[in-house]
């Protein structure tokens, strides 16, 4: 394990991991990038013509070892285009430094993705929120004390990225569009990143309420500051699972998170699935 404050990486594990994968895609080389969730990695099985790498046959990326995440690399097409989805990620909880937990964004760029659509399972803050709901990320607040870009600058990124739009307007539109047009209910808010791995207390959630967050996770945040500094168009949504803590009176488990992110995974490859196809080619 890994400190989870330390600077930066070199960037040479995305050079060797990339080289990897691009000998296994061949010219079918991708532009848009997923990251799938907690329970939300169905959307793989709807992926035509995959080419499936395991995480640890990818230099630097190490296994994934949470329940709900598979931890491999599926490359192929989805509604007609060319896409890379991670299904699993790694967690600052783990022990990771954040750098390695943004490799697949750095690796997806170097292979040709330069938009990121990023997935979680989160806890409901806002009270009219009730697990299934799908949320929209219009923002989100870093409360892990963690950024991926300590260190020296890599190669294509820049030091100091704007993040006043971290989720792109447009992208919204297309999901807002792409959820009418299935008929899948979403909602908006805003996601806020703790590191995890305990949950929050009650008046740690009464904290975040106060500071605007709509809905509290674990990941995603330094997957997006990565992107944002390589100049990738970022998308995102959050299934939220249960109620967070004191919203309502039933214990946290992640059992139930998984239990929810599969009521609703349908819905949400659904909803991916005609995203994808209103991107731009």
């Amino acid at each position: 394990m890994t400190d989870p404050i330390a600077p930066a990486a070199p960037s040479a594990p995305v050079a060797e991991a990339a080289e990897v994968l691009r000998a296994r895609l061949g010219t079918r080389l991708p532009r848009t990038a997923l990251i799938l969730g907690s329970g939300l990695g169905d959307l793989v099985h709807y992926i035509e013509d995959p080419v499936q790498v395991p995480y640890r046959e990818l230099p630097g990326f190490p296994p994934s070892a949470v329940a709900g995440h598979a931890g491999r690399v599926v490359a192929g097409r989805l509604a007609g285009a060319q896409v890379l989805a991670f299904a699993g990620r790694v967690h600052l909880y783990e022990g990771h430094a954040a750098a390695t937990v943004a490799l697949p964004v750095r690796l997806a760029h170097a292979v040709g993705a330069r938009v990121l659509v990023v997935s979680n399972a989160a806890g409901g803050i806002r009270r009219t929120l009730r697990p299934g709901d799908l949320m929209l990320i219009r923002d989100h607040i870093n409360l892990t004390g963690r950024n991926p870009l300590v260190g020296p600058v890599r190669d294509g990124e820049t030091r100091f990225p704007d993040m006043s739009a971290p989720y792109d307007a447009e992208l919204l539109l297309l999901l807002r569009e792409a959820a009418l047009a299935v008929g899948v209910p979403v909602v908006e808010g805003v996601y806020v990143a703790v590191l995890g791995p305990s949950y929050e207390t009650p008046a740690e959630i009464r904290m975040l309420e106060r500071l605007g967050a709509d809905a509290v996770g674990m990941s995603t945040v330094p997957e997006v500051i990565a992107a944002r500094a390589l100049g990738m168009r970022v998308a995102g949504v959050s299934c939220i699972t249960n109620p967070a803590a004191g919203i309502a009176a039933a214990p946290l488990s992640h059992a139930d998170v998984l239990a929810t992110s599969a009521r609703v995974a349908d819905a949400f490859v659904r909803l991916m699935t005609d995203f994808v196809r209103r991107l731009p080619r």
